[in-house]
C-alpha cells in the first residue's frame, strides 16, 4: 500500500509539473523578436526601429554628399552611413554640444539628434536637415524619439 500511494504522488507531482510547464511556455508567446516594431509608447507613437530610420531616413535624406556620407567624411564627424551610422550616434558626445550624447538611449530630450530635429533653440548651427525646409514631419521626428525612449536597439 505505502507503495501504491507513493506511485500515485509521483504521477501527480509529474502532471503538476507538466501543467506548469505549459503554462509558462503560454506566456512566452508575446515576446516580440528583435525584427517586430516595437509596441506604442507613453506618447501613443509607435517606435520606429533603427533599420527603419536607416533606410527611411538616414539612407535617403541625410547620407548625402556635402551632409553626413562618409564619402566626404560627414559633417561634424557624423556619418549615416548603414553600418557605421549606429556606433556613431548611440552613446557618442556630439560635437557641437560634449554635454549630451547624439543619442543618450531611454531619453530623447537628451539627445541632440533629436533637438537638432526639431530645431530646439539650444542647439548649435541649423536645424537638420540641412536643406530643409521640408523637414522631417513630427511623425517621423517622434518615431525616432520613441526608439531612443525605447533604449535606441540596433533593431
Amino acid at each position: 500500500m505505502p507503495s501504491q500511494l507513493a506511485r500515485e504522488g509521483s504521477g501527480v507531482r509529474a502532471r503538476v509539473a507538466g501543467l506548469l510547464l505549459l503554462l509558462l511556455l503560454a506566456g512566452c508567446g508575446t515576446v516580440k523578436s528583435p525584427t517586430e516594431p516595437l509596441s506604442e509608447t507613453p506618447g501613443g507613437v509607435t517606435a520606429f526601429t533603427f533599420s527603419q530610420i536607416q533606410s527611411q531616413i538616414f539612407t535617403p535624406v541625410c547620407a548625402k554628399s556635402g551632409c553626413h556620407a562618409g564619402s566626404t567624411g560627414g559633417q561634424e564627424g557624423l556619418i549615416l552611413d548603414p553600418g557605421v551610422s549606429y556606433g556613431l550616434l548611440v552613446g557618442h558626445p556630439a560635437t557641437e554640444n560634449n554635454t549630451l550624447n547624439r543619442v543618450e538611449p531611454g531619453s530623447p530630450e537628451r539627445s541632440y539628434l533629436i533637438l537638432k530635429l526639431r530645431g530646439d533653440p539650444s542647439i548649435t548651427g541649423s536645424r537638420m536637415p540641412q536643406d530643409g525646409p521640408p523637414f522631417l514631419t513630427a511623425e517621423q521626428i517622434e518615431g525616432i524619439a520613441a526608439w531612443i525612449r525605447a533604449g535606441a536597439p540596433n533593431n
